[in-house]
């Protein structure tokens, strides 16, 4: 039963992920690949469970959509929203792209002498 709690719950981290408001960068990036590459194979289960349900029975189908599909939805939520917390740190920790200094030419319309 400790899956099943974990899948919805958003504040447990998976084993050995660091708190991502004190993380490096490269911490960041590597958690954010973590998460996205799960994130990605929820998506294509919850996509195949759909499919199989096609070919069911009413009965079977409505069961799977009582059991299986919120399991598997809270699950993607869960790594969506943690994968959320990694692509904020990465970018509070990415330096700044550097400005441009290149003077822009202003256009200014003067009204004509008809």
């Amino acid at each position: 039963m400790v899956a099943a709690s974990r899948g919805g719950d958003i504040s447990i981290r998976m084993e050995g992920e660091p708190d991502p408001a004190t993380a490096s960068l490269e911490l960041a990036l590597f958690w954010r690949g973590i998460y996205t590459e799960i994130l990605a194979m929820e998506e294509a289960v919850l996509e195949r469970i759909h499919q199989l349900m096609a070919t069911q029975s009413r009965q079977a189908r409505r069961e799977v959509e009582l059991t299986n599909v919120p399991v598997v939805v809270a699950q993607a939520d869960r790594f969506r929203l943690r994968l959320g917390f990694w692509e904020a740190r990465v970018r509070a920790r990415q330096p700044p792209a550097p400005r441009s200094h290149t003077p822009v030419a202003a256009v200014v319309a003067t009204p004509s002498a008809d």
